[in-house]
């Protein structure tokens, strides 16, 4: 085994696990922030709660949308390197 392949495999592996290490937590912490301020918001005033709820669920879904983007930068780093 060539040397120079092995080094590149773990530098492809440790370039991946970054990618969805940075790119899972940071949509985790935007979520969780995002859902927190929408209960806030309904307590505070009950009769939005319908237009707050859509709201957050679209603001999630594209928050998620940056962790599946990680996830498919890392598989295209494990599988095509």
């Amino acid at each position: 085994m060539d040397i120079g392949f092995a080094i590149r495999e773990a530098a492809v592996a440790i370039g991946a696990g970054f990618c969805m290490g940075l790119g899972a937590i940071g949509p985790a912490i935007g979520e969780g922030n995002a859902v927190g301020k929408a209960l806030e918001g309904m307590a505070r005033q009950p009769e939005a709660v319908s237009t707050l709820r859509t709201n957050m669920i679209l603001g999630c879904a594209i928050t998620e949308s940056t962790g599946i983007y990680s996830l498919v930068i890392a598989l295209l780093l494990l599988f095509l390197y």
